[in-house]
């Protein structure tokens, strides 16, 4: 595992949309925890060669399947809980520093698959609102959700939504 020598392991997310702008929603395996694809990027790879790696290891897609839209421009960061850190473990991980990736499907629907990988992720999914997942995703990470929902709003819609409307969205259906 790679670790920077702040504690951050690099990582890439993936939010994945689909012609209606909707967003493609994991539920984890065996747990009624809900996240984007991410992972985390080898010594060797690239984050553009990572996220299409954990793409095909996590939904099932290749590289010809999605158009890749955009990406966040900078690395966005989350610390992991004091619970979740494992300081028996050196390098010490503190929290993962990730490339946001916004991909747009060109395939259909029922060519994803889940189980592709030896060791799956999610065991099921849906599609749903831009936003929305700010409202499920686990507390320690809303934030860098946010962040990066924010910085690729204007690549999916261009003629809005305002980045006001996400701190509505927040304000109003998220608590801290």
């Amino acid at each position: 595992m790679v670790i920077d020598s702040d504690g951050y392991r690099p990582n890439v997310g993936i939010v994945l949309s689909n012609h209606q702008r909707q967003l493609f929603w994991g539920r984890r395996i065996g747990q009624e925890s809900w996240q984007f694809p991410q992972g985390g990027i080898k010594a060797h790879e690239t984050p553009e060669q990572a996220m299409f790696r954990e793409l095909e290891e996590e939904v099932g897609l290749y590289k010809h399947q999605v158009e890749v839209i955009g990406y966040t421009g900078d690395w966005l960061r989350y610390r992991l809980p004091e619970r979740f850190i494992r300081h028996h473990s050196k390098p010490l991980c503190i929290g993962q520093k990730q490339v946001w990736f916004l991909l747009r499907l060109k395939c259909r629907d029922k060519d994803l698959c889940l189980d592709r990988s030896a060791k799956p992720e999610f065991d099921g999914w849906r599609w749903v609102k831009y936003w929305h997942p700010l409202r499920e995703v686990v507390y320690f990470k809303r934030q860098v959700y946010s962040q990066a929902l924010k910085e690729l709003a204007p690549l999916l819609f261009p003629d809005g939504p305002p980045a006001q409307r996400c701190s509505n969205y927040l304000r109003q259906n998220c608590r801290t």
